[in-house]
């Protein structure tokens, strides 16, 4: 078990639930990403059968291997799908101008219903500048299940992020998030590592769970101006839009979102804001 500093904590696995994905900066030592870069940008990856077990999916002693090891990257893998998760499948996009135009959005594999999720790590070995065309993703599309491609027509959708990070950075995402590669500008080759990961364990309560109070539960006043909001509040967190959602279906979002944080909780009783105690108070 990973020790449990190095777990995440609740505020950001409810930011998590919320928006599809964890940004962390400058996550992976210099040394390492040098000795990344230089074992596979020109050799390429091991093939891995998918559905082993992570544990054993990486040569020892490799660079991949090191990677995955790292205290926090393994908090971060265990608190969002657990111990013993298996390898799904890994990639390295390299991108330049020499590659073509901006890859279309989409979202991974095909229609996938389940609250269970998979998790996908994107790993920059090297320093990404806008004109490199970093990879691009939509901020809380991971609720809205779409067949792969079928979103490729669009475009510029407000709120999009596109990476320009350091090198070492990595983002941990929802399988369901909107991503696709940005268009380079640049002649200089731009390497992303994608690892998808899959829970062989039930995901509730699997990050740091000291922090969560009585208080995180209560309920709250709503739509009351005289209320101080807390920013960080976990239910504030929850119900905090996106630029693109609508003001109707943003609601909806709300929803599900409360919906995986009761599956992730293992508590069925709790809300955020009241939206889904209106919805169930159905009087005998």
């Amino acid at each position: 078990m990973t020790d449990r500093s190095q777990l995440l904590s609740t505020r950001e696995m409810a930011k998590f639930v919320a928006r599809g994905f964890l940004r962390f900066d400058e996550l992976v030592a210099p040394e390492l990403n040098e000795r990344f870069v230089d074992a596979y940008t020109e050799a390429g990856l091991p093939a891995i059968p998918a559905g082993t077990p992570m544990a054993e999916a990486w040569p020892q002693e490799s660079p991949l291997a090191e990677l995955h090891a790292l205290p926090r990257v393994a908090g971060i893998i265990e608190s969002l799908v657990g111990p013993g998760c298996l390898f799904d499948h890994h990639f390295l996009h390299m991108r330049s101008a020499a590659h073509g135009p901006s890859q279309h959005i989409h979202q991974d594999s095909t229609i996938d219903p389940r609250l269970n999720f998979d998790l996908q790590l994107m790993y920059f070995p090297q320093p990404v500048t806008r004109e490199m065309g970093g990879t691009y993703f939509l901020p809380g599309s991971h609720y809205r299940k779409v067949n792969e491609a079928s979103i490729s027509r669009y475009q510029n959708i407000l709120g999009t992020q596109h990476v320009v990070c350091e090198a070492g950075t990595i983002l941990a995402l929802h399988m369901g998030v909107w991503h696709g590669g940005g268009h380079s500008q640049s002649d200089e080759n731009r390497p992303m590592y994608k690892v998808r990961l899959n829970p062989t364990v039930r995901q509730r309560r699997l990050w740091n769970t000291d922090d969560i109070t009585e208080d995180t539960a209560a309920p709250q006043p709503i739509f009351s101006p005289a209320y101080p909001y807390d920013k960080q509040d976990i239910q504030t967190i929850l119900c905090r839009p996106e630029p693109w959602f609508e003001i109707d279906t943003a609601r909806l979002e709300y929803l599900n979102r409360i919906k995986l944080w009761r599956f992730l909780l293992g508590d069925e009783s709790f809300d955020a804001q009241y939206w889904l105690t209106r919805l169930e108070n159905e009087p005998g």
